[in-house]
C-alpha cells in the first residue's frame, strides 16, 4: 500500500496530507469508521474534546495495533483543547482526559480549537448566561499558549498549533515575548466555496501548514436548504464536467484541487464505501486551468462562523483574514 504523502512542519515533524474528520461521527458509528479508514490506508486521524467520541476512535485505533495492522508511530492523531480549559491551569488535565479516551500517551498535534474561551468550571461545553448568551471567559489565548507549550516539553504532544484563527491573532502569538514553541499548523474551514487564498498565503509565509476543515462544503447547513439559488457543491455544474471529465466523483475533484492547493485535507464520513472513495485521489492531477475552475466557485460564505460568539473580542471573522 503506498504512503499518503506528507506536508513537514517548521518543527521538523511532518503530518499526512490526507485524514479522516470526525466532527458529526456519532457515537456506535466512528469505531466503525476509523477501522475502515485505517484498513485502505489512512494514517491519519482528526479529533477533537468537543465531538465527544474520542473514545470511540480510541477503542478503533487500539483495535488496529493490537490486531497488527498498524503501530502507534505509523499513525498522526490530532485532538483540540475545548474553550472551557482555556485558563492555563486546566490546559494539561484537558490534554490528560483526551489522552485517556483516546487510550495514547500521546497525540502527534495539539490545537487550540478557538481563539476564544467560554466561562470555566462549569461542566457545561457551551455555559450560558442569564440572557442565554454564550457565558465567555477573560483568559488570552496567549496565556493558553504558554500552558501549550509545557505539553510538548512534557511528552504529551508532539506538535501543537490552532483553529480557526486568523492572520492578526496568529502574529501575536509569533510577536509573545519568550515564545518557545510557533504554532505549526492552523486548521480552518476551506472549501471550494470558502477558499481563504489570503489565509493560506499569509501561513505559508510564516511556515504554518493549513488544514482544511469541511474541505467538502457542510451539505447539512440550514441555507442550503432554504435558499433555492443556494445550492451545494455537489450541485455545481462546473464541478459535474470536471468529475466527468477525470472519470472521478465530484468530491475526489474537491479534494485533490484542496491537496494541489498544499493543503491537507481531513474528510468525514461514517460509510466505508465514501471513506475509500474520498481516499482515491493519488492517481490524477488537476490542470492549473481547472485549479482555476474550482476556486472560481470561492464566494466567502462560511458554514462554521459561530456567530453567537461575534461578541467576543476575539471572535476571528471580524476582519478579512
Amino acid at each position: 500500500m503506498a504512503a499518503v504523502p506528507v506536508v513537514n512542519f517548521s518543527n521538523g515533524k511532518c503530518m499526512p496530507v490526507f485524514g479522516l474528520g470526525t466532527w458529526k461521527s456519532t457515537k456506535g458509528e466512528v469505531a466503525e469508521a476509523v477501522k475502515a479508514a485505517i484498513d485502505c490506508g489512512y494514517r491519519h486521524i482528526d479529533c477533537a474534546w468537543l465531538y465527544g467520541n474520542e473514545a470511540e476512535v480510541g477503542q478503533a485505533i487500539k483495535a488496529k495495533i493490537d490486531e497488527g495492522t498498524i503501530k502507534r508511530e505509523d499513525l498522526f492523531i490530532t485532538t483540540k483543547l475545548w474553550n472551557t480549559f482555556h485558563r492555563p491551569d486546566l490546559v494539561e488535565g484537558s490534554m490528560k482526559g483526551s489522552l485517556d479516551l483516546l487510550r495514547l500517551s500521546y497525540v502527534d498535534l495539539y490545537l487550540i480549537h478557538w481563539p476564544f474561551g467560554f466561562k470555566e468550571d462549569t461542566g457545561e461545553l457551551m455555559p450560558r448566561n442569564a440572557d442565554n448568551t454564550i457565558a465567555l471567559s477573560d483568559v488570552d489565548y496567549l496565556d493558553t499558549w504558554k500552558a501549550m507549550e509545557s505539553l510538548v516539553e512534557k511528552g504529551l504532544t508532539r506538535s501543537i498549533g490552532v483553529s480557526n484563527f486568523n492572520s492578526e491573532q496568529i502574529q501575536r502569538i509569533l510577536q509573545m515575548e519568550g515564545l518557545k514553541y510557533a504554532p505549526v499548523n492552523n486548521q480552518v474551514e476551506i472549501n471550494p466555496y470558502n477558499t481563504s487564498d489570503k489565509l493560506i498565503s499569509f501561513c505559508r509565509e510564516k511556515g504554518i501548514v493549513v488544514t482544511a476543515y469541511s474541505p467538502l462544503g457542510s451539505a447539512d447547513h440550514p441555507r442550503f436548504k432554504s435558499e433555492t439559488n443556494f445550492r451545494r457543491v455537489f450541485d455545481e455544474p462546473s464541478l459535474q464536467q470536471l468529475a466527468k471529465k477525470y472519470g472521478k466523483s465530484i468530491a475526489q475533484v474537491i479534494l485533490r484541487w484542496g491537496i494541489q492547493r498544499n493543503t491537507v485535507v481531513i474528510p468525514k464520513s461514517v460509510t466505508p464505501s465514501r471513506i475509500q472513495e474520498n481516499f482515491q485521489v493519488f492517481d490524477f492531477q488537476l490542470t492549473e486551468e481547472d485549479m482555476k475552475v474550482v476556486s472560481a466557485l470561492n464566494r466567502n460564505f462560511r458554514a462554521c462562523g459561530f456567530e453567537a460568539i461575534a461578541h467576543s473580542k476575539y471572535y476571528p471573522f471580524h476582519i478579512e483574514f
